[in-house]
């Protein structure tokens, strides 16, 4: 599928974003990080040597390459690589714990990963070298981009990351179309377990376009001119669509931050320019705690969105009347691309509401009966949603792939109604995912990882509110006969079994945990009581 972006570029495939973007725009700049300015056309050519290099080693269209690495230049100049010599991307997190990491390589079949010469990606990274999980190990170093030689590797299976950057090659042709698959993301939807979202080229020059309609129609966007924050991981897919492929395709300059630092955002809205700020609610909760805030100008944001998570009313008042606009609020999903729905910049949101359907998407309630007919207005039932951004399936999962989809429309397991306006507002979610500071928690993942722990007899996990991440993982245990444990143990023993944001933030000890009529354990009954205790 050709999507006409409105910068003008038309764009069959991810690579060719950044091949057009090299060429029109070679002496703007993309990215700035950490004082370094690289422009387009430094971008692109870094691509290509990338690209040629990868060839070399064997690199063909449709081989998997994992990309284990936090927001550095290394990211862009990888991902675009793979996309021009028709690879697929297989997105890991520097969350990931040894076995997670294991898993997805292992399922996906990647056999390529590259990272960065810090803890605990060079580290983890050798470790799947030497039990054979990747043949090759590519490293690169931040120091690169102050000046420093390119990082120095050594031993079998590794080769520098710099020194390909730096290493003049082209890449080979290859002929890739919209229909070819780009990405493998992971998510676990709202079942625990997790699931490669087969993500094509399509999907991701669709979900550009859907934006940019979206945008162009209700904001002063100036396509060509803004400033992007990005201090959200661009191995998550709001970060990666929403903001580095949208600046790309309008030769906009990302300010690209290896973490979120409440200061320096500020130093970066309030001294740097920034205009466009993505992020998720406990970045602006954070925003608003700076007891110096009211000393910085943030008249320069013409857009400013909160997605990942539920945003508190009373958040998005205090920043509408700080930035002096509306909070633009939006819902998506791993399997949308991120794009799903956007409130109009103009408007006033009301608690819950998520926007309105992007360009493009159609998003409908479905009732809960067997026929799954659409619901009247204001009737409360499961999201769904098409269009050309929706992923194909889930990778090597043909039955939940089928499930996952109702005559063409994908189920989210999110529940919500449409009101008189056309807007959708978002009610619960229709089974136990925890977002926590805008990442997703399973909790079926956790239990099990608890349940390795040879003082525990049960375990549900549930999540719980909280004023700052928006929900934490609370695990209710029940113990063996004669056996103790606290909070602190048990965080321990699964630092290596989950990443850090799946550790439960609390531990309740029961002498029995509640169940249904049917015997089944009952996370519900436990949620239900916290919330009337913290009520």
């Amino acid at each position: 599928m050709t999507q006409l972006l409105a910068s003008g570029v038309k764009a069959h495939d991810v690579g060719r974003l950044l091949g057009e973007a090299g060429l029109r725009f070679a002496e703007r700049t993309m990215i700035e990080f950490d004082g370094c300015l690289l422009s387009f056309g430094e971008i692109a050519d870094s691509v290509a040597n990338v690209a040629g290099n990868l060839a070399k080693y064997g690199v063909e269209k449709g081989d998997r390459i994992a990309l284990y690495l936090p927001n550095t230049p290394h990211y862009p100049i990888l991902f675009f690589a793979a996309m021009q010599l028709g690879a697929v991307v297989v997105n890991l997190t520097p969350l990931d714990a040894a076995r997670e990491l294991r898993f997805k390589l292992a399922d996906t079949g990647a056999r390529v990963v590259a990272t960065l010469d810090a803890e605990p990606f060079s580290s983890n990274a050798a470790a799947l070298l030497a039990e054979g999980v990747v043949d090759l190990a590519l490293i690169g170093s931040d120091a690169y981009w102050q000046g420093a030689d390119p990082v120095a590797v050594s031993g079998a299976g590794m080769a520098s990351l710099d020194a390909m950057i730096a290493t003049t090659s082209s890449c080979p042709a290859v002929h890739v179309t919209s229909d070819d698959l780009a990405l493998i993301q992971y998510t676990g939807g709202t079942t625990g377990t997790p699931k490669g979202a087969m993500i094509t080229h399509g999907n991701l020059v669709s979900a550009v376009a859907m934006f940019d309609a979206a945008i162009a129609a209700t904001s002063g966007w100036r396509p060509g001119r803004e400033r992007h924050i990005d201090v959200l991981p661009l191995f998550h897919i709001y970060a990666l669509v929403g903001v580095m492929l949208r600046a790309v395709a309008h030769g906009e300059t990302v300010l690209l931050r290896d973490r979120f630092d409440p200061e320096q955002t500020l130093e970066d809205i309030g001294r740097g320019g920034a205009t466009f700020f993505f992020g998720v609610p406990t970045m602006f909760i954070a925003l608003l705690e700076m007891p110096n805030i009211a000393e910085y100008d943030l008249s320069s944001l013409v857009y400013c969105v909160s997605g990942g998570a539920p945003l508190p009313g009373e958040v998005a008042a205090r920043l509408a009347q700080l930035i002096g606009r509306p909070l633009v609020v939006g819902w998506g999903m791993t399997e949308t691309c991120g794009a799903g729905t956007l409130s109009r910049s103009d408007e006033i949101n009301e608690a819950a509401a998520i926007g309105y359907p992007l360009p493009g998407a159609t998003v409908e309630i479905l009732s809960f009966d067997g026929d799954r007919l659409p619901a009247a207005v204001g009737e409360t039932g499961e999201i769904a949603i098409s269009g050309p951004n929706v992923m194909r399936g889930y990778w090597n999962r043909p039955e939940e792939s089928a499930e996952a989809f109702a005559a063409g429309r994908l189920l989210t397991g999110d529940l919500g109604f449409i009101d008189a306006r056309g807007q959708i507002h978002l009610v619960d979610r229709k089974k136990d995912l925890i977002i926590s500071s805008g990442f997703n928690v399973y909790p079926r993942m956790v239990e099990e990882a608890i349940y390795e722990h040879p003082a525990v007899a049960e375990a549900l996990v549930y999540g719980a509110a909280d004023n700052y991440r928006g929900e934490i993982a609370v695990a209710a245990v029940k113990l063996r006969a004669g056996q103790a444990l606290d909070l602190a143990q048990l965080r321990a023993f699964l630092s290596d079994k989950l990443g850090r944001h799946e550790l439960p933030a609390r531990l309740e000890i029961h002498d029995a945990l509640p169940r249904t009529a049917a015997g089944k354990l009952s996370r519900k009954n436990l949620r239900d009581a916290s919330a009337k205790r913290e009520a």
